[in-house]
């Protein structure tokens, strides 16, 4: 079941959580045209809509394949304590595939009937019923793994080389690699009932952050007061005005500093749950046991970090160009999302982004664009706003359909890259779904995010080449290096602050509120570099970061975005051969782990190859700002 949400160059799906990242919406704000009447969904035109009925023709179709997945639990659940040879437990993977095939398509056919209008009661009621069913399938198959991994290691080793499982090879390998991984009966259901408490630390900064902590009151540009909120804090970082920015900046985290023993006990124990999990695991560390999932070598973390480190200068270089053009004596850190190019207006309608996208995606052939019109004019799109629509976009979908597509089109350059963005999570659903099995169709996340960005470089690639107004070409060149800043240098920061915690807490030093500060003080002037001011006030920025309690996670954001740019600069310089390698890629699934696919595809991940290939692209776009500045 892949769902995959708004652009990596707009939220990287949890970006918008960041306080201080940029967002498609909050980069595009000063683009958006008036806001118009929302109309009821039973007014939106039927050329405007997805359609569902490619998964179910009608409500009744749902219902039967709901009772049928009812019937097929007990015949799932009659192998439990049988699984002993190669027969049954290839028979338990059939129905095991058979049953999560109809569950998926039930959840997504029901929650997107739902996401139409959420305050539907009948559309309420379906996703909730999809809801219990999939919770009592996963609990009728629970006891498949554990079951399989009781036998010993020869048996294992034996299923994998028997003919009759030869479907089902790469899951048996991928349970014998976990094996070590896998305690006794009674310790994993230790372990289990542990797991809500697990769940404390990152509950409670959620309540914490969310529900509890209050920020003063700031002044806009006009002198009003206006109450500082998560919500707001980037529109006051975005005023023209330095001494709103500034305010709005030290507001918030002087509000940090005055919880920063709590939220220094917050994180910390968040830490020693990653270290007691990889310690009963029999993990060589935590970060190895986040890495281990996805079968990614730490190298691949490293070679980030330290390659990153070396294009630091890049970076200073970008930060000194905007405090040109920002014309500051110094630039602080609440300058990093000042507008650099007067507010101006393009206004782009639905069939023109459509139009605009199909041509920028010239470079990956014609048997790709004909997918893609294929999803613009046979109902894989929801296109428009309705009242109680679900807000921003994803795309989704079940095996065995098309994908679908859910957007909130507005008439903007930011409507139109979301566009392109969820068009590519759609096409690679659709070439993994074409060229794979059920089983082996499901790509990982480190994957995800590669196909979409790829587009929307390909896009700006196309606008940029396209631009003759320099106003125009400005704007979209510090869209597009902004994004290089949040995206790579900013997640990779975020990742090596996640190295060093944890690193020292295996050392056995406490997370202090001064060490953690001090920790991520220096970060910050070492990405940022001595030519801009580093305000002390940064220093409590990781207090407020909700993705350190899921930890390991951003360093995704920063490889998936280079893995894209490198895909999207080996397309534009080799053409074919290139583009060949790409669709492989897209075609791909997940029938090999994710460092092997896109080393096949040629990015290799585990060398610092992709990420100079993006760097490169950086480069080339810090020098056309340079010389639009002459």
């Amino acid at each position: 079941m892949k769902m995959y949400a708004l652009p990596l160059t707009a939220s990287l799906v949890v970006m918008s959580l960041f306080g201080t990242s940029i967002t498609h919406d909050t980069l595009f704000r000063r683009l958006s045209l008036p806001m118009k009447q929302v109309a009821n969904r039973n007014e939106t035109p039927q050329e405007h809509r997805w359609k569902l009925e490619d998964l179910y023709p009608n409500q009744a179709a749902w219902d039967a394949e709901l009772n049928r997945v009812k019937g097929m639990i007990s015949d799932i659940t009659s192998y439990q304590g049988k699984l002993k040879d190669a027969a049954s437990i290839a028979r338990i993977f059939d129905l095991d595939d058979d049953i999560s095939l109809l569950t998926e398509r039930l959840y997504v056919y029901a929650n997107m009937r739902h996401h139409e209008d959420t305050a539907e009661p009948s559309y309420q009621a379906l996703s909730e019923k999809s809801k219990k069913i999939s919770v009592e399938v996963s609990e009728a198959t629970s006891f498949i793994t554990p079951e399989i991994l009781s036998l010993s290691e020869q048996q294992l080793t034996g299923l994998i080389s028997d003919p009759s499982l030869a479907k089902y090879k790469r899951t048996l390998e991928e349970m014998l690699r976990q094996k070590p991984h896998i305690l006794s009966k009674n310790e994993e259901s230790l372990l289990a009932q542990v797991g809500n408490v697990s769940q404390a630390p990152g509950t409670i900064f959620g309540m914490l952050n969310n529900a509890d902590l209050k920020f003063p009151k700031v002044k806009n540009e006009k002198g009003e007061e206006v109450e500082l909120t998560h919500g707001r804090y980037i529109q006051f970082l975005e005023s023209k005005d330095q001494n709103v920015r500034s305010a709005a900046f030290k507001a918030m985290y002087d509000t940090y500093g005055k919880w920063r023993n709590t939220l220094a006990s917050t994180l910390s124990a968040n830490v020693t749950k990653n270290l007691f999990y990889a310690k009963a695991r029999h993990y060589p560390s935590a970060l190895e046991m986040s890495l281990f999932g996805d079968n990614i070598p730490q190298s691949v973390y490293d070679n980030l970090i330290s390659t990153i480190h070396e294009y630091l200068p890049l970076m200073h270089r970008y930060m000194d160009l905007r405090k040109k053009l920002l014309k500051l004596d110094e630039l602080h850190m609440y300058d990093l999302f000042a507008p650099l190019v007067e507010e101006f207006d393009m206004e782009i309608t639905y069939e023109q982004a459509k139009k605009k996208v199909y041509e920028s995606l010239a470079p990956l052939g014609d048997d790709y664009r004909k997918v893609l019109q294929e999803g613009f004019d046979n109902g894989w799109i929801d296109i428009y706003e309705n009242e109680g629509k679900r807000s921003g976009a994803y795309s989704w979908g079940a095996f065995g359909t098309h994908p679908y597509v859910l957007l909130n089109h507005n008439d903007n350059l930011n409507s139109m890259f979301t566009l392109t963005h969820e068009m590519g999570h759609a096409l690679h659903s659709y070439y993994s779904d074409q060229n794979n099995d059920y089983r082996d169709a499901q790509y990982t996340i480190f994957l995800a995010e590669v196909a979409s960005t790829l587009n929307e470089a390909l896009l700006m690639n196309n606008l940029l080449e396209k631009s003759t107004d320099p106003k125009e070409k400005m704007y979209l060149l510090t869209y597009y290096a902004d994004q290089f800043r949040t995206t790579v240098f900013r997640q990779t920061m975020f990742a090596e602050f996640e190295k060093i915690i944890h690193d020292r807490a295996e050392q056995g030093e406490a997370l202090t509120p001064q060490e953690l500060s001090s920790i991520y003080y220096d970060l910050n002037v070492n990405y940022y570099g001595k030519g801009m001011v580093v305000d002390k006030d940064i220093e409590m920025e990781w207090a407020r970061i909700p993705h350190f309690y899921n930890s390991f996670y951003v360093y995704k954001y920063a490889t998936g975005f280079s893995a894209a740019t490198s895909f999207a600069k080996q397309i534009l310089d080799e053409g074919k051969p290139a583009v060949d390698r790409y669709l492989g890629f897209l075609k791909s699934g997940g029938k090999d782990y994710s460092i092997n696919i896109l080393k096949e595809a040629g990015v290799d991940m585990s060398t610092p190859e992709p990420i100079r290939q993006a760097m490169s692209v950086f480069e080339g776009l810090i020098e056309q700002m340079e010389q639009l500045t002459k």
